[in-house]
């Protein structure tokens, strides 16, 4: 086999438009631009998404598909929302197994919202101050 023998498969390769080449041709006088206007003049160009001059299409649409890196940790949880759940050790993993907090979140507050009546203990969230004075109160503890 030589280089000068080997040839591509037939109709794998698409020949280029030639224009310009005379009236009886498609493409011949003005080489398939039409007449006048700005894609028949060299370098007639807009920009994509251009609608002529009206307010394009991604502009006039709402913007969507934001969310804040502060709404995953802004997670609070209530002592009342505690209370409801029948086990003694809370931590992170319980709260979004049980569909408490969002599955996307890597932080949680308890906070002073209700009461509680059993002792807890409270493993890796944080904890507000009056929280944490009530759970001490009901006989349980917040681990850090």
């Amino acid at each position: 086999m030589y280089l000068n023998s080997i040839s591509p498969a037939e109709n794998s390769r698409v020949k280029r438009k030639r224009v310009g080449r005379g009236i009886g041709c498609t493409l011949g006088k003005t080489c398939g631009r039409g007449h006048k206007g700005q894609h028949a003049r060299s370098g007639g160009y807009h920009k994509t998404g251009f609608e002529g001059g009206q307010m394009p299409l991604q502009r006039r649409l709402p913007k969507v598909g934001f969310k804040s890196a502060r709404s995953k940790t802004a997670n609070q949880v209530s002592l009342s929302e505690l209370n409801s759940l029948d086990v003694d050790l809370i931590d992170l993993q319980l709260l979004i197994s049980t569909k408490i907090i969002n599955r996307n979140s890597i932080s949680a507050k308890v906070i002073n919202s209700g009461n509680i009546n059993k002792p807890i203990i409270i493993k890796g969230l944080k904890v507000t101050e009056s929280a944490k004075k009530i759970i001490i109160d009901a006989g349980g503890r917040v681990e850090e």
